[in-house]
C-alpha cells in the first residue's frame, strides 16, 4: 500500500502519522521527491482502513500495491535511485561505464587493462576473481589472490572496483571492493541475497539465463527487505532459440524494468552476445534505450585470455566504443 501526501503537509501530522503506521507492526518506506513524499507501507496491509486515512488533511491518495515487490517498486519510490559506489554515482542521470576484463589473471594484466579503461573514460574497474564457470575444468579465477591484484589496480589508476560474489563465507575477502556483484547463475541464492541485505555496500544484481523481469526484481527485493536498498539491475541476457549468440540481449527490459523499478539498471552486452564484435551495437542499443551504465569486457591480448576471450574487445576497441556511446547519449538526450 502507498499513501501519497499532499504538498506542503504539516511535519508534524506527517511524523504522528508515520508514527500511527508503525505502531500496526508496518514497516513505513519514505520516498520524498520534488513535488509530493511517498509512504510505502509493508507488512498486513489488510488492518489499514485505506478510507480513514484517505480522509486526513495531508493525505492526497491512498492505493494498495499488487505486485509481490515493494521495496524495488516505483510505485514506493516514484523518483529513480542514484546508487553511489566508490564515489561513484549511478542513475538519475548519473552513467557509468564499467570495464575490465572478464578475470583477473595476472597483476601485470589488471594493472595494464585498468589504466587503458580509465584512459578512454572508464568510471569502475570490473575483474573477476571468483569465477562460476560450466565446467569444473575450466579456469575458476585467482580467488583472494585475484582481489587482492584488484586493489592493486584500484590503487594505481583511482578507479572504483567490482567483483563478483559466490558465497557468504568469502565477505571478509571483500571489504575494499566497492561495488559487489551477483552473477547470473546466483540470481536466486536466496541465503547469499539475505546476507547482502544486510551489508550496506552497493550490489549489482544480475538476471538469471532463463529469468523473468518479476523474478529479477523479487531478487531485489530479497536484498532491500533485509536492509541494504543499494541495488543496481543489470540485463545480461537471457536463454532464447537463438543458435548465433551465446544469449539473446534484451534491450526491451530497459525501459520496462525502469518503469517497474526506481532502481538503476545496467546493461551487460558483452555476456549478452558473446561475440566481440557484437558487443558495441548492442552496447550503443542499451545506451538508446536508457540504460543506467554499461559493463564491458575488455582484455589487452584477448586471443590468450583464460576465460571468455572470443567476448573481449581491446582497448582500442572500447575507445571507440566509449566515444560512439557517448554521442549515442547525447543524441537521445
Amino acid at each position: 500500500m502507498i499513501v501519497v501526501l499532499k504538498e506542503n503537509a504539516d511535519p508534524g501530522r506527517e511524523k504522528q502519522l508515520i508514527e500511527w503506521l508503525k505502531g500496526m507492526r508496518l514497516d513505513v518506506h519514505i520516498s520524498r521527491g520534488q513535488f509530493q513524499t511517498v509512504l510505502g507501507l509493508v507488512g498486513d496491509t489488510s488492518q489499514v482502513d485505506m478510507d480513514l486515512i484517505a480522509g486526513l488533511s495531508i493525505v492526497d491518495s491512498v492505493k494498495r500495491v499488487s505486485e509481490n515487490f515493494k521495496y524495488c517498486n516505483r510505485k514506493f519510490h516514484p523518483e529513480d535511485s542514484v546508487i553511489e559506489a566508490g564515489g561513484v554515482k549511478i542513475g538519475g542521470g548519473h552513467f557509468a561505464m564499467i570495464a575490465g576484463p572478464c578475470s583477473v589473471e595476472t597483476e601485470e594484466q589488471i594493472v595494464a587493462v585498468a589504466k587503458a579503461v580509465k584512459a578512454s573514460g572508464a568510471d569502475i574497474l570490473r575483474g573477476g576473481a571468483f569465477k562460476p564457470r560450466t565446467s569444473p575444468y575450466d579456469f575458476q579465477g585467482l580467488g583472494g589472490e585475484g582481489i587482492r591484484l584488484l586493489e592493486i589496480a584500484k590503487r594505481e589508476t583511482g578507479l572504483p572496483i567490482i567483483t563478483e560474489i559466490m558465497s557468504i563465507g568469502e565477505l571478509p575477502l571483500f571489504d575494499n571492493v566497492d561495488l559487489l556483484q551477483v552473477g547470473a547463475r546466483n540470481m536466486q541464492n536466496y541465503d547469499l541475497l539475505r546476507e547482502l541485505g544486510r551489508q550496506k555496500k552497493p550490489v549489482l544484481l544480475k538476471r538469471g539465463l532463463a529469468n523473468t523481469l518479476r523474478e529479477l526484481l523479487m531478487s531485489a527485493e530479497y536484498i532491500m527487505a533485509s536492509g541494504n536498498e543499494n541495488v543496481i539491475l543489470c540485463e545480461r541476457g537471457i536463454r532464447t532459440y537463438s543458435d548465433y549468440t551465446r544469449n539473446t540481449m534484451d534491450i526491451s527490459a530497459i525501459p520496462m524494468l525502469k518503469e517497474l523499478s526506481h532502481l538503476p539498471v545496467v546493461a551487460d552486452p558483452s555476456h549478452a552476445t558473446g561475440i566481440a564484435r557484437l558487443v558495441p551495437p548492442m552496447a550503443m542499443a542499451a545506451a538508446a534505450a536508457g540504460a543506467d551504465g554499461l559493463m564491458i569486457e575488455v582484455h589487452n591480448d584477448p586471443l590468450h585470455a583464460l576465460c571468455d576471450g572470443a567476448q573481449s574487445l581491446t582497448p582500442a576497441q572500447y575507445d571507440a566504443l566509449a566515444g560512439k556511446v557517448r554521442a549515442v547519449r547525447e543524441a537521445v538526450r
